[in-house]
C-alpha cells in the first residue's frame, strides 16, 4: 500500500505544477469527503 500512497502523492505534487486550478478542485472534493487522505497529502507534501 506505501507505494500505492507514494504513486498517488507524486502524481499529486506534478498535477499541482502542471494544473494547480484542478489540483484545488481536487483537494477541496478531497476535504469534503475523505480528511484523512487530505491529512497524509499534506504531511508528505512538505517532506519531498
Amino acid at each position: 500500500m506505501d507505494d500505492l500512497d507514494e504513486s498517488i502523492g507524486k502524481i499529486l505534487l506534478e498535477l499541482q505544477k502542471d494544473d494547480p486550478d484542478l489540483f484545488l478542485e481536487i483537494l477541496k472534493k478531497t476535504k469534503e469527503g475523505d480528511m484523512e487522505l487530505l491529512d497524509e497529502f499534506q504531511k508528505n507534501e512538505f517532506t519531498e
